[in-house]
């Protein structure tokens, strides 16, 4: 494991063990604001009043568990938002920086480069590139010999989860195994757990955009009622609303998941056609890992559309 990545890893165990629930309930009450309200303005005070600390106490606090204070936080989620945007819509970068909170395009433009160091026009040109490389890539043949790109359109219901955040790169399965038995754990001794529980992931952040250390994953299990006790850690329930969601099926070990999500992607403008929604990628994991082989796991891909 990367040093950093295991110097964060082992902070977030020690918050996650926090004794004082006051301290981490203010934590978790600051993340959930900042995360909801990051494209607008927010100041010192709103994050005073939400986390009940002294401004330079809580950035010190998030420093030690993000490795960047507040301020930075907020602008490379504003610009990780941005570049999303610029990858999966056609709006225009002039709208795009309004709509993520810049109201001068060559402060945005000046903040975009220095995070990706290129320009905003020049990300969307390189990644409308590396699509048609992928495509080549992938179906070096002419069309008729493509591989049909089967998807189906659903809407799924407003449903409960319980679910634990990790933080880092998603290919480190190790520390993800983890979370997930800290999960597992958890809900197996509350009573959520059994045979007919759903099991899933939420996935936050796109890879391709922002850094390996940043990367959020939730691991979740669905919930048949609300809990009716207080929840301890770093463990919290929310409610995912109703959506429209294109649904693909992956077949194989989950490391090999990348292959599909490269192969949906590449083929998106030109087969799937349709606008992408700005919330979380679904993964539904059908099997269990422990008595399926590998080759025929099974997962359901849910990318939220318009």
């Amino acid at each position: 494991m990367h040093n950093a990545l295991a110097y964060l890893c082992s902070l977030w165990y020690k918050l996650i063990k926090m004794e004082n629930p006051t301290q981490l309930e203010r934590y978790k009450r600051l993340i959930d604001f900042i995360d909801k309200k990051f494209k607008e303005e927010i100041n010192i005070k709103d994050i005073e009043e939400i986390s009940y600390y002294s401004y330079r106490n809580i950035n010190r606090i998030f420093l030690a568990l993000h490795h960047e204070t507040i301020g930075q936080y907020v602008k490379r989620v504003k610009l990780e938002k941005a570049a999303e945007y610029i990858k999966f819509s056609d709006e225009s970068i002039s709208d795009i920086a309004f709509e993520i909170g810049y109201s001068d395009i060559a402060a945005f433009s000046k903040a975009f480069n220095k995070q990706f160091k290129c320009s905003p026009s020049n990300f969307r040109s390189t990644h409308e590139l590396k699509q048609y490389i992928t495509q080549k890539a992938i179906f070096p043949l002419d069309t008729a010999q493509k591989k049909v790109l089967d998807f189906k359109i659903e809407e799924i219901p407003s449903f409960e989860v319980l679910y634990l955040t990790y933080q880092g790169s998603y290919e480190n399965l190790k520390e993800l195994k983890k979370v997930w038995d800290q999960l597992a754990s958890y809900a197996l001794k509350k009573g959520l757990l059994n045979d007919e529980t759903l099991i899933m992931g939420e996935i936050l952040d796109d890879d391709q955009i922002t850094d390996a250390l940043q990367c959020r994953y939730n691991a979740a299990i669905v919930l048949e009622k609300e809990v009716e006790f207080s929840l301890k850690g770093l463990f919290k329930t929310k409610r995912i609303e109703h959506q429209k969601y294109a649904k693909f099926i992956h077949k194989g070990s989950h490391e090999s998941c990348a292959d599909t999500y490269n192969h949906i992607y590449a083929h998106w403008m030109t087969e799937v056609q349709l606008e992408f929604e700005d919330k979380p990628t679904l993964e539904f994991y059908l099997n269990d890992e422990s008595n399926t082989p590998q080759e025929d796991l099974l997962t359901e891909i849910y990318i939220p559309v318009k």
